[in-house]
């Protein structure tokens, strides 16, 4: 996401924990802040560092303890496929079909929201709003709590683990 509040796809080229950098259709200009969300590796935060043909290159800002646990998910997705590592989550996460829904605080007011992603244990929520860690709060028709928040929405623990079919009914589809 650049400056703009636009997405646009993007594919990782090389990546350390100090930076990244992108083939994307859309780029911005020096200075501008960019959101990144990455497969396996989340949400990334920094500054547009520079250009080039295809993409770009930004600096990642995080603090030391966010620094290492990047370098420690690199170092596992570097080595997983040649040591034949599993992934490193309960359950497989997935985009639903139905991402557009809402969120429910245990006052009962509703909030517009869009999953990023969920798998059949949680879910990363982008809203409008972001309750604290330890909410109580129910997504569609699931409740659980807030385990993280970040700038723009929020990641929740569900109080037990969906069936491949209460995600397929709660959420449509998954793929």
């Amino acid at each position: 996401m650049l400056p703009d509040r636009k997405e646009y796809p993007c594919q990782v080229i090389d990546m350390s924990p100090g930076g990244v950098s992108l083939n994307a259709p859309v780029s911005g200009r020096k200075g501008d802040r960019v959101v990144a969300y990455l497969d396996h590796i989340g949400r990334v935060e920094g500054e547009l560092a520079r250009l080039f043909q295809g993409g770009f290159a930004m600096t990642i800002q995080a603090g030391e303890r966010k620094r290492e646990k990047l370098a420690n998910q690199l170092t596992w997705l570097a080595n997983r496929s040649a040591l034949g590592l599993p992934e490193d989550r309960r359950f497989e996460r997935v985009t639903p079909e139905n991402k557009f829904t809402q969120v429910t605080l245990g006052d009962g007011r509703t909030f517009p929201c869009r999953i990023l992603d969920m798998s059949r244990s949680g879910a990363a929520v982008r809203s409008t709003i972001v309750p604290n860690v330890g909410t109580p709060v129910t997504l569609g028709g699931s409740r659980g709590l807030v385990v993280r928040a970040f700038q723009d929405g929020f990641a929740m623990e569900f109080s037990h683990a969906l069936t491949e079919d209460e995600l397929r009914q709660q959420f449509g589809a998954v793929a």
